[in-house]
């Protein structure tokens, strides 16, 4: 019997009925904040995006800024194996931990881990364990999943792996990794990270603004210091350190902020407020 990772935050994040979270993934790309539009994947695509930034709330906050990044994929082509790189909120499990086997369910379906890419970036590393517990009641790689599911169905397969431990050497060794095993592969990698938590809306836009020049610019050791030196609560700073390693790897052209909101843009309560960014990193 295959091994099922069953949704944690379907029903709460996002909705739990397949038809309903058809909808609602439709509604973030009709958004106003959103691409406007339905996408259409263009399985021709240059397939030039090795990675995205993509934010993790709940999908009425944070869903809009999320389908601008996958709108960018889905114009980009189809990829066959997506690395999703999370934080561990929960304090479960490993300090940094991967899935290599079974399947990961949402209210639209079953995702197959790439047991082969799992088990093959384990051994380019020395911080990666194999470790369910770590996944069990994390959200950060789970709420992506739908996205993908709307744009390519069951025709992908994916790698989650969860950061408790976010030090920069052990991004850059995980990055590392993804470059030797990925470099082949027809592959993207998604960074799954909010930016500053709970503040007012000028200072979440300054910070935010600040750190994803340092993004952009593929300087991780400004973007740690910046996240230090300005108090920036990015969770997922780690899996955005190890994809800029990878697409830095990779040869990366361009690195661009496709979109930065705030959970006060959507509910327009703008007394304290969390960061939204969507970027992509193109070949």
């Amino acid at each position: 019997m295959a091994k099922i990772r069953r949704p944690t935050v379907a029903g709460m994040f996002y909705e739990g009925d397949a038809e309903a979270l058809k909808v609602q993934v439709e509604s973030c790309f009709l958004h106003r904040f959103g691409p406007k539009k339905l996408p259409k994947v263009n399985l021709g695509g240059p397939r030039e995006i090795l990675g995205l930034i993509s934010p993790h709330a709940g999908f009425m906050a944070s869903g809009p800024v999320a389908a601008i990044a996958y709108y960018e994929l889905a114009l980009d082509g189809k990829p066959d194996t997506v690395v999703i790189l999370g934080p561990n909120h929960t304090g479960y499990g490993s300090a940094l931990s991967v899935v290599n086997e079974g399947f990961w369910r949402t209210p639209l379906g079953d995702v197959e881990i790439d047991g082969a890419v799992a088990d093959e970036i384990v051994k380019e590393t020395s911080v990666l364990d194999v470790d369910d517990s770590a996944h069990r009641h994390e959200h950060s790689i789970e709420v992506q999943l739908p996205f993908l599911q709307y744009l390519y169905g069951d025709r992908f397969k994916f790698v989650p792996i969860c950061f408790l431990m976010q030090d920069l050497e052990s991004a850059k060794e995980v990055g590392r990794a993804l470059v030797e095993v990925l470099a082949e592969r027809n592959a993207v990698v998604i960074a799954s990270s909010d930016f500053t938590h709970y503040e007012s809306q000028a200072s979440v836009d300054r910070k935010d603004l600040v750190a994803l020049k340092a993004v952009e610019a593929l300087d991780d050791k400004e973007f740690y210091s910046i996240l230090e030196g300005e108090n920036v609560s990015a969770c997922g700073y780690a899996p955005i350190a190890a994809l800029m390693t990878y697409a830095k790897g990779l040869g990366a052209k361009k690195v661009e902020l496709l979109s930065h909101r705030t959970s006060g843009d959507i509910t327009g309560d703008k007394t304290s407020v969390v960061g939204y960014a969507a970027v992509s990193f193109k070949k």
